[in-house]
């Protein structure tokens, strides 16, 4: 897998990973739960959309976060624990990704819908005293792209309302951003055939930042209410697009779980 290890997010992603496969101090452990411990429900997931002539896409999906023995859900990746790894583990891990879109519009006439990714690779989450970090390496199975992912969580608890900040930086190759935001020579001239005005678009890698929140509501007894709300601010590869029309993006969720102990 080629992860275009030149790039700023990728040369901290592979030094962050070789400073926890040096820590040897701190191992973590291999006791897993023969049964499901997390928080299983059902959510509603919005997504404003970066394209020009779509609306904010609204789906009501499962929501899992949680362990069964080594396997694993974070609402959106899914994974196995392979190896012990600084205060948590080495994991194969895919994403669920909704960044498709269909070009079903009058605006977007002549051009191809784009398929959602697929991101395959490897991550950890490690346990820290001041909160966790999330870092993934994944390969696009569809655009033959790459996605890189650092992400902090911290926590903190006020009337007992559980707040979890986060902040993060996502690295997408130009392949990976061609898919999504790229217009062909070909879509353009079909575009404009049918009365549009798109342009082509070669489309070159990105690096966006990530700002966000997400809090644990308690209702009753097991029950609660995840909320999560994330904001990124686009770059000039994702902004020069001519499918773009947006300077940034904001998504979140709403779901009502259950937690198994």
């Amino acid at each position: 897998m080629h992860l275009l290890l030149k790039s700023p997010a990728a040369s901290v992603l592979s030094l962050l990973c070789a400073n926890l496969m040096m820590a040897s101090a701190v191992h973590a452990q291999d006791a897993f739960a023969d049964r499901f411990v997390g928080d299983l429900g059902g959510a509603a997931y919005a997504t404003v959309s970066p394209i020009k002539s779509r609306d904010t896409t609204v789906t009501a999906l499962p929501y899992v976060y949680g362990d069964w023995g080594r396997t694993f859900a974070r609402v959106d990746t899914l994974g196995v624990k392979a190896l012990p790894l600084g205060r948590g583990h080495l994991e194969g891990v895919v994403r669920v990704s909704q960044e498709g879109w269909n070009a079903d519009t009058a605006a977007l006439r002549g051009l191809k819908n784009r398929s959602n990714p697929l991101p395959v690779g490897i991550g950890t989450f490690q346990r820290t005293a001041v909160g966790g970090v999330f870092l993934y390496a994944l390969h696009d199975v569809n655009s033959g792209g790459n996605l890189l992912e650092a992400t902090y969580g911290a926590r903190f608890e006020m009337a007992g309302v559980k707040f979890y900040p986060q902040v993060g930086l996502e690295y997408r190759s130009r392949a990976y951003v061609q898919h999504l935001y790229g217009v062909t020579a070909q879509e353009a001239a079909a575009n404009q055939t049918a009365g549009g005005s798109l342009t082509a678009y070669q489309a070159s890698a990105s690096t966006v930042p990530m700002l966000g929140l997400a809090a644990t509501v308690p209702i009753t007894g097991p029950w609660a209410l995840q909320l999560q709300w994330r904001h990124k601010w686009l770059d000039s590869s994702l902004k020069g697009s001519p499918l773009v029309g947006v300077n940034s993006q904001n998504s979140g969720f709403a779901a009502l779980t259950y937690t198994f102990k």
